[in-house]
């Protein structure tokens, strides 16, 4: 089965990025006036803060400015990612990153005028009734004062800001538009190995195909290891000498201060899942007795422990989906039903378009899908996963203006979760076929183990590396290798680890995006004590109040809203929440 071509699919099956830009031309007439836009901005130097008045119509031509150029960027990227071979839409993407670019540093001067504004100032504002609902935005530009540079170096570092994201840019172009993969035989036919389809030819029945897929796969990566070796080394420099210039103790500390997460939250689910590693190896122990293999290899661990996938269909997909959700209430349910039917998502693989899903728009779109569907259950959860973003992104930005309606990656991992919780409690107990109950129970525990564990071992590698270039190592193929080995040994210590293996971490995008990966881990252990509040105690009200709060909070106090704390207990009750799995799937695979 070879991969097809765009206009191969049809348009329902597309999103509808046209009621975004009708064409490339409306598009360039937008770009045109974005740059007049940031050029007005400019004049505002120096009386930011100079009174109530100035400042509410500098937040209001702020804020007009940067929508239009979320709006332009949002547009540019979803159609180079439709397919990545077009330059032209590359090329749009790149003037979108170079306008943004520009925007971030043209208005470098509002932090500084911002921390630097006295006492007397900052009160007139907050306490004026016509703009102290600014009172969060400005508190969390101060709170970053000590970590802010002078007038000068901030422009410098926002000028640098496209030149510096290069490591990222050119690991996506070259993994997504230039590296494939070679064929395998599967059922008589020729089917080519993409990163789209690599984890589902994995869950293969026949043992030989997912040896020979896993070993092509990791060989044809193996060919550029010098070179995605030498990205990944730039890109930790890059957060490196940043947290240098900010005067953080650690890349780390950086990320997270930037989020607003504590540290502690960080180490607290390294240590907690470190502590309970002997759960996942339990999960490896059953799924090798399961498949009736001696030893358990890396080619094995994609496997389903059900006898045999069971399809389930775009429509099929959705149905579930939307019943799933039903907890949620009313409005929740006939937004998304509105949504999955008007254009959102793109559902499925064509040649060139971006691997994985993601959920993306701006402000004053629609919440967009992006999917390379393949018919199974692992597609239908991450339909439910990305709409979980979408709806989060619908009602922060229906509920606040533009300043709150970015929510932070923190909380958005948790609205993903939730559906997929709600979606997993549904099939296993409304659903009469045994055989998809079979199968949700057996995604339910790989996604403890992907999401939870496996995660958490990325965020490990993460802050090893970043440590690594810290202490004025250069990072090699080699030296990659060799770190990743020794976690994924730690992990996976009921299985063969194999020298492939240990280059996995070069098909990992996520190591691009700056200590992003934890945050998936954390989602899902407080998606779990949401669920059951949802479910067991009727909280739906609070949990729509979170996705409606967006960023007017900060992450921890937005999560008081469900008197949630995500410390160590938090994380030790998602892991027995695996537990309590795995001892229904040792009755239900072992009897």
């Amino acid at each position: 089965m070879t991969v097809r071509e765009r206009d191969e699919i049809s348009d329902e099956y597309k999103w509808d990025v046209e009621k975004v830009y009708s064409s490339v031309d409306e598009w360039e007439k937008d770009f045109e006036k974005a740059k007049n836009l940031i050029e007005d901005l400019k004049e505002y130097e120096g009386r930011v803060m100079s009174s109530p008045e100035e400042f509410s119509k500098f937040m209001d031509d702020y804020s007009e400015a940067k929508i239009l150029v979320s709006r332009l960027s949002s547009y540019a990227s979803m159609r180079r990612d439709e397919d990545t071979r077009r330059e032209e839409f590359q090329s749009l993407a790149a003037k979108a990153s170079s306008l943004s670019s520009k925007l971030s540093s043209d208005t470098s001067f509002v932090e500084i005028e911002i921390q630097n504004a006295s006492e007397e100032e900052y009160r007139e504002i907050v306490e004026d009734s016509e703009t102290e609902e600014y009172s969060h935005f400005l508190e969390k530009i101060r709170d970053r004062k000590d970590h802010t540079r002078s007038k000068e170096i901030e422009q410098i570092l926002s000028n640098l800001g496209e030149v510096l994201s290069s490591p990222s840019d050119i690991y996506s172009t070259f993994t997504n538009a230039d590296l494939s993969f070679p064929s395998v035989e599967k059922d008589g036919e020729e089917v080519e190995i993409t990163q789209s389809n690599f984890t589902k030819l994995l869950k293969n029945s026949d043992r030989g195909l997912r040896k020979e897929v896993y070993q092509k796969f990791y060989d044809r990566f193996n060919e550029f290891d010098n070179t995605v070796a030498q990205s990944l080394d730039k890109e930790a420099r890059t957060n490196s000498k940043f947290a240098d210039i900010r005067d953080y103790s650690s890349s780390l500390e950086s990320a997270l201060d930037s989020k607003n997460i504590p540290v502690d939250v960080f180490n607290s689910l390294v240590d907690t899942v470190n502590s309970n590693l002997g759960t996942l190896h339990r999960h490896q122990d059953l799924k090798r007795d399961v498949l009736g293999v001696d030893e358990l290899k890396m080619w094995d661990v994609y496997m389903p422990m059900a006898d045999s996938d069971t399809e389930i269909s775009y429509e099929e997909a959705k149905g579930h989906i939307l019943n799933a959700l039903e907890p949620l209430g009313d409005e929740y349910v006939e937004v998304a039903r509105r949504g999955l039917e008007s254009g959102w998502v793109d559902v499925y693989e064509n040649k060139g378009k971006r691997p994985g899903g993601y959920s993306g728009g701006s402000y004053d779109t629609d919440p967009y899908i992006l999917m390379n569907f393949q018919n199974d259950i692992q597609s239908m959860y991450t339909l439910a996963h990305e709409l979980g973003h979408s709806m989060h992104s619908y009602f922060a930005e229906e509920e606040q203006p533009y300043i709150y309606s970015n929510y932070g990656i923190f909380l958005a991992e948790i609205a993903s979760k939730v559906n997929e919780q709600l979606l997993t409690e549904y099939l296993l107990n409304e659903v009469e076929d045994d055989a998809l109950k079979k199968h949700v129970l057996d995604y339910q525990l790989e996604n403890f183990r992907s999401t939870l564990f496996r995660q958490t071992m990325f965020a490990e590698f993460e802050k090893e590396i970043h440590e690594s270039v810290e202490e004025g190592e250069v990072l090699t193929s080699g030296q990659l290798n060799e770190k990743y080995g020794e976690i994924k040994q730690k992990y996976y210590q009921n299985a063969d680890i194999d020298d492939r293996i240990k280059r996995e971490w070069m098909r990992i995008p996520h190591f691009y995006y700056n200590f992003y990966v934890f945050q998936y881990a954390t989602g899902i252990s407080i998606a779990t004590y949401i669920r059951e509040e949802v479910i067991e105690n009727g909280r739906k009200d609070d949990y729509i109040e979170i996705l409606k709060s967006g960023g007017r909070e900060f992450p921890l106090e937005t999560l008081d809203l469900m008197d949630i704390d995500p410390d160590s207990e938090t994380f030790s009750e998602a892991i027995d929440q695996y537990r309590e799995y795995l001892d229904k799937a040792e009755e239900l695979f072992q009897s």
